[in-house]
């Protein structure tokens, strides 16, 4: 028996299948992004290896923001991964925003890891 698929995993596959891909072929490790109501969490992964390359949340210390689950606190975060991607040698990711539009938190987020120096 299958089990069927709500919207958001449609849309969360649909983007994370045509996001692989191209980091398959173009080497590039994918940045992730998951958004819950308090925090806001990103990843970058490589996904050749299956592994996570760098990290960063508002959960954590280092984030030092008082409220996870604003535009600021997004762009702090956005700072902050693009400093340890560039750490771990990263410079070159592809976006993966999975079932969220490209709006608020998670636009904040990818631009402030465009100013941190990520190229996506």
């Amino acid at each position: 028996m299958t089990k069927a698929l709500t919207a958001e995993q449609r849309r969360t596959f649909r983007n994370r299948n045509k996001v692989r891909g191209n980091a398959l072929k173009g080497g590039r490790p994918r940045l992730n992004v998951y958004r819950s109501a308090n925090n806001i969490y990103a990843q970058v992964i490589d996904d050749t290896k299956g592994v996570t390359l760098a990290a960063a949340s508002t959960a954590e210390k280092d984030a030092k923001v008082k409220v996870g689950g604003n535009v600021a606190a997004a762009s702090a975060v956005g700072k902050l991964i693009a400093e340890r991607a560039k750490k771990a040698g990263v410079t070159k990711v592809v976006f993966d925003r999975g079932s969220y539009i490209y709006h608020g938190r998670v636009k904040a987020l990818a631009e402030a890891a465009r100013e941190g120096g990520l190229e996506f």
